[in-house]
């Protein structure tokens, strides 16, 4: 599933770099005001979890991710394809070097408390999560007279 995660990010940054380039960072009405933002939100949560799941508290994870909101939302479309790349092979070699991934860790939200989870429950958790975004990412895309591009993980599997 991390694997569909990384190639889904691909496809939908290519796609952004097709498009002109001030659709990036255009502000918009939605739910977000642009497509950086979106972007970086993604990026940023996937950072976070994959501190979380290296053994540093959510507090820790999260105060990090918001000393680097700002310089991720002003971005090139360009680095923040180098920025997934790189997160990605950092979370490949956690993943690998793990001897199990069932693992239960305890994670402590300030918003909502205590859960005991495991890494595999995490990684699901930032895989639904790039897809609901990538999804207002289309969504943006259509608001500005442009198409999204297909992303659905059937079409992941045809392309293994």
């Amino acid at each position: 599933m991390y694997d569909y995660h990384v190639w889904a990010n691909g496809v939908i940054i290519d796609r952004l770099k097709e498009l002109p380039q001030d659709i990036y960072q255009k502000e918009i009405q939605s739910g977000f005001s642009s497509v950086a933002k979106v972007l970086s939100h993604i990026y940023l949560v996937d950072y976070a979890w994959f501190d979380i799941s290296s053994g540093k508290s959510m507090n820790e994870a999260m105060s990090f991710t918001n000393q680097l909101r700002e310089q991720v939302e002003t971005e090139s479309i360009e680095e923040m394809k180098r920025k997934f790349l790189d997160l990605s092979e950092r979370y490949k070699a956690l993943l690998n070097s793990q001897e199990d991934i069932e693992k239960l860790i305890v994670v402590d939200n300030p918003y909502a408390g205590l859960l005991k989870t495991s890494i595999s429950e995490s990684v699901l958790h930032v895989v639904t999560h790039g897809s609901y975004h990538r999804g207002n990412i289309a969504t943006m895309l259509r608001q500005m007279g442009h198409t999204s591009v297909m992303q659905d993980f059937g079409l992941y599997l045809y392309t293994k």
